[in-house]
């Protein structure tokens, strides 16, 4: 969109930070809900560090929660804080039965804003780290699992496959070779098992999602594994995300 406006006429928001944010703070939300224009609704953080899942099925973490009303048309406005600073920008509402707020709201944090701005302005999309492991079992959702397979570790996500050509086998890290029953199930084997990213434990696909999402394309980062009975450390390269 290109305004033809004299600067002098212009006058930006000033971008605050989301850390140190708190539970109970006042926050202002300015949009234009069913169309009308410069409406200002108040309420609290109510929740910080919140997930929710974007159209094209990404996770969005760190999100910030508000009771603050936010409805059609809100999309894409400031969520203030009491001096005047842009904390956030309204993104979604929790809406049960599509009546509008119902005093659960969603913005996506400054500091995630102002990550992501400079790959808009220069590429026009956000260029996201990949790390290319592809299916995976999480041995958390099948308590005994473990146990049954004789691996030295009760969580973890074991590795079904990496893409070809991705960061992940470049670097050696190793999907399934066989499969064995056990009961009325098939279960991938002979994979590495994936236990920590950059030395935090893994716990889920979304946990592992968020951390790589934490870094860009060409940092260098360690994934360690359980390979066999040994634990081991093996460092990649992430690369950027194919394009959807």
């Amino acid at each position: 969109i290109q305004i033809n406006v004299p600067r002098g006429r212009l006058t930006s928001v000033p971008l605050g930070t989301s850390k140190g944010l708190q539970v109970g703070q006042k926050v202002l939300a300015i949009g234009n809900p069913y169309g009308l224009e410069r409406t200002l609704t108040t309420g609290v953080i109510s929740s910080l560090g919140r997930s929710i899942q974007a159209e094209n099925g990404r996770i969005i973490e760190d999100i910030i929660q508000t009771d603050a009303a936010i409805n059609p048309g809100n999309s894409g406005g400031p969520l203030l804080n009491s001096q005047g600073q842009m904390i956030g920008i309204n993104t979604a509402i929790y809406s049960p039965s599509n009546s509008g707020s119902v005093g659960i709201g969603f913005a996506i944090p400054a500091d995630t804003v102002r990550r992501i701005t400079g790959d808009l302005l220069t590429t026009g999309y956000v260029r996201h780290a990949w790390l290319g492991i592809g299916s995976t079992v999480n041995l958390a959702d099948f308590p005994g699992l473990a146990n049954a397979l004789r691996l030295n570790t009760e969580r973890g996500l074991m590795i079904v496959d990496t893409y070809q050509n991705s960061p992940a086998s470049r670097a050696g890290l190793r999907g399934a070779t066989d499969e064995v029953r056990i009961g009325r199930r098939r279960w991938p084997v002979g994979g590495d098992v994936l236990l920590e990213f950059q030395g935090k434990a893994i716990n889920s696909v979304q946990e592992l999602a968020t951390e790589v999402d934490r870094y860009k394309a060409g940092d260098r980062v360690t994934v360690t594994v359980l390979r066999g009975n040994r634990k081991i450390d093996v460092p990649v390269t992430l690369e950027e995300a194919p394009r959807q």
